[in-house]
């Protein structure tokens, strides 16, 4: 969110989503992210869904044998 310069409120509002748990998932880094939150969020800042969840995955990768 902090990319594309969006209000939480506001985005709370569009979603349905909570102010608090806006704030959850963007200050602590073991709140899990669900899909249906991921997808609401993107479609409230009009973003595609699926950039939205490279960015968010960019640290995630297979384990190395």
């Amino acid at each position: 969110m902090a990319k594309k310069s969006v209000n939480k409120a506001d985005v709370a509002r569009k979603t349905g989503l909570s102010a608090f748990r806006l704030s959850q998932l963007s200050i602590n880094p073991k709140s899990q992210l669900r899909v249906d939150e991921l997808y609401l969020i993107a479609l409230a800042i009009e973003a595609d869904p699926s950039e939205v969840l490279l960015d968010v995955c960019k640290e995630i990768s297979l384990p190395k044998k």
